[in-house]
């Protein structure tokens, strides 16, 4: 058997403003923007440099009270997405730069270079560069 993950699902306010966030900010790139209804769309961004088959987040607008509630919060306040990255000084300035506001100062920890940073709407992100 081969499977892997292909999306991964972000709670977001509205489309635009997160595809300006993530695409200008962190510098994802977007690979699919399509209509599904007038209040629905299928938004796939991936990191700069990830292969097709690396797993993808899927921008889903929140149309619940529910889901507004959870927006930044769908890991209960922990870390929940990982980013790795080949360079981290780079990428820590240059989010810093654009206005990305880290938690924690960069450490070296046993798997690599990493700080914890918060998006837009609150998630919280390990930047990693491994060890």
């Amino acid at each position: 058997m081969k499977q892997f993950l292909a999306n991964l699902s972000i709670l977001v306010p509205d489309y635009d403003e997160a595809i300006d966030y993530y695409t200008n900010v962190l510098l994802f790139e977007l690979i699919e923007d399509t209509v599904l209804s007038e209040s629905k769309r299928w938004v796939r961004v991936k990191p700069a440099g990830a292969t097709e088959q690396a797993c993808h987040l899927l921008l889903a607008k929140a149309a619940t009270p529910e889901q507004q509630l959870a927006i930044g919060n769908q890991s209960g306040n922990r870390v929940f997405l990982f980013l790795y990255t080949d360079n981290f000084d780079r990428d820590y300035e240059g989010y810093i730069s654009r206005g990305v506001v880290f938690e924690s100062l960069p450490r070296e920890e046993a798997h690599g270079k990493v700080a914890v940073f918060v998006d837009r709407y609150g998630n919280r992100w390990d930047l990693i560069q491994p060890a």
